[in-house]
């Protein structure tokens, strides 16, 4: 008994200082974090392009940086449909669907409402800084869940700043979430960044400063010129003038160079369709970056910014153009100099990136036609005339298809019950009638997406892209190949691969070297970001931690 009160006596001196040392150095020790969180969304980025135009890209640009010391995702796909810029950006940061979100198109019609609900309005809201009414009253508020930046600042009771930058309204809003301190987005009238008054009263210092720099101007007198000689486009581009292309910057506009010096103090909203946009957006972030102090507290903060001008220069030009490529070329260069602004700010590996897209995009048709591949083009508004000429003229109902949003046909059921017309005869006799259209490969009613006979694939991403009151009555699904629009330029939207299948880079913090072809989901983001800042998930999230991203 004795020898065990001498050696505990012994021993306790020791204990002591092991007590102190711990007491010490638990609370510095903490839980490890990036000092800021970036992530990045290129509207309108097919994966393939990360491939396709390697070669042209800079060892000091932004896609080699992230290729080359970060990790890459290299199949990863949208799970849902439409596949278009609302859905694609909310399901980023969200990690849910539309079916849980509500955010099912860029629009849509509510039938709730009985009327067009855009994604991010709201009319309780009034805009900052904006010179129109309806550019300013945007908001979170039609998005149903959180954010991963919500749950990042409940995480920091409210201490993590959140900043979203984009171009488009909903490219910035909708990513920052419902508790951001700001989301800033781009009126084309003014040729500002603007806000509303659900963020704040008025513009911070940092973003009137930078207003009033008016650096489109600037940028408008550079023009628009090839980055490279114009021979080294042929191995990536068709010839710089198609038919099938459209004309955004003017009739007369018939490829490079393209002079915007007539813009200058005029027209702010051309710079959308140029990479000038992109170096625009870039010098907001860096702006925000500075202004708000980010990556500079004693907790993580976000950065949410989207590319705006790859998809207005797609839609155009599509993927197969000059105009495109030379896009990519100067976005890698941007994307290249913001890491580099990054480095020296924030610090080199203090920040993590993810970069993705919000969705991909088709060929032209009329460059598919060209090359002897399947194309097509489907009208919905020519369609939507024809079932609404049939069914006035059989039941004597007048615009009874009020609208077709999202490759679907709306009904008014109002008008229908109010006529006592029977509906399922009028559904069956819409569904006859679009089966003989030539676009179409099947159609059928959406309480019937479940039963359907189509492949898992399809009926899986179909049901994700469901809300009830914001979806319609009978969904359409076009060939591959096939797009609704004319006979210039492109568009998206469909479940097919060329319009779903998507680049996710991973960088800096936190985050190893390598890739991984296993076949992952832009719902995958959120939750491997909620991982890694080891916080909750967005609380309408269904994606997995993607666990070979993370060096820890």
């Amino acid at each position: 008994m004795k020898k065990q009160i001498v050696l505990m006596a012994a021993l306790l001196p020791g204990l002591g200082l092991l007590a102190q040392k711990a007491a010490k150095t638990a609370p510095e020790q903490g839980i490890e974090r990036p000092k800021l969180v970036v992530g990045i969304v290129i509207d309108q980025m097919r994966w393939d392009y990360l491939y396709r135009f390697n070669p042209l890209f800079k060892s000091t640009g932004g896609f080699k940086r992230m290729l080359n010391d970060g990790f890459s995702c290299e199949n990863t796909f949208i799970p849902y449909t439409p596949t278009v810029t609302a859905c694609g950006h909310t399901c980023v940061y969200t990690g849910s669907v539309p079916a849980i979100h509500g955010i099912t198109g860029n629009s849509w019609w509510d039938s709730q409402l009985m009327r067009t609900v855009y994604c991010s309005e709201d009319k309780s809201v009034k805009g900052v800084g904006s010179v129109t009414t309806e550019d300013g009253q945007m908001s979170p508020k039609n998005m149903l869940t959180t954010t991963i930046c919500d749950e990042l600042r409940l995480a920091t009771n409210f201490r993590s700043k959140v900043v979203g930058i984009a171009l488009k309204d909903r490219g910035a809003i909708l990513p920052a979430g419902h508790s951001a301190n700001a989301a800033f987005w781009y009126e084309g009238k003014s040729g500002n960044f603007i806000t509303s008054t659900y963020y704040m009263n008025q513009l911070p210092d940092w973003v009137q400063q930078f207003n009033q720099r008016k650096l489109a101007d600037s940028l408008y007198k550079l023009n628009w010129n090839t980055a490279l000689p114009a021979a080294q486009y042929a191995d990536y581009a068709t010839a710089d003038v198609k038919d099938y292309e459209s004309k955004p910057h003017g009739k007369d506009a018939l490829g490079f160079p393209y002079n915007f010096s007539a813009y200058v103090g005029k027209d702010y909203s051309k710079i959308s369709t140029s990479p000038q946009g992109n170096t625009l957006t870039v010098e907001m972030a860096k702006a925000a970056v500075i202004g708000e102090n980010l990556g500079k507290g004693a907790v993580t903060d976000f950065l949410a910014v989207s590319f705006s001008s790859p998809d207005y220069i797609g839609h155009s030009f599509g993927p197969n153009s000059v105009e495109q490529v030379d896009n990519y070329i100067r976005l890698d260069e941007e994307l290249g100099r913001l890491f580099a602004f990054l480095d020296a700010t924030v610090g080199k590996n203090q920040y993590t990136a993810f970069l993705t897209a919000d969705h991909a995009v088709s060929h032209v048709p009329g460059f598919l036609k060209e090359n002897k591949l399947p194309n097509g083009l489907y009208s919905a508004s020519g369609t939507m005339r024809d079932l609404n000429s049939r069914i006035k003229e059989k039941y004597g109902v007048e615009n009874a298809v009020v609208s077709m949003y999202n490759y679907q046909v709306h009904l008014n059921h109002n008008r229908l019950d109010s006529a006592g017309v029977d509906k399922a005869a009028v559904k069956k006799m819409i569904i006859a009638q679009m089966r003989k259209l030539d676009a179409i490969s099947n159609v059928f009613e959406t309480a019937d997406i479940l039963t359907t006979p189509q492949p898992q694939v399809m009926r899986e991403r179909m049901a994700n892209g469901y809300y009830p009151t914001r979806n319609g009555d009978i969904q359409i699904v076009l060939k591959p190949g096939y797009i609704e629009g004319g006979a210039t330029g492109t568009t998206h939207g469909l479940w097919y691969a060329y319009d779903s299948h998507i680049p996710l880079l991973w960088y800096g913090w936190g985050i190893r070297k390598g890739k991984t072809n296993r076949e992952t989901y832009m719902t995958d983001i959120a939750s491997t970001v909620a991982a890694l800042l080891r916080i909750q998930m967005p609380n309408g999230a269904v994606g997995k931690v993607i666990e070979e991203v993370m060096s820890k």
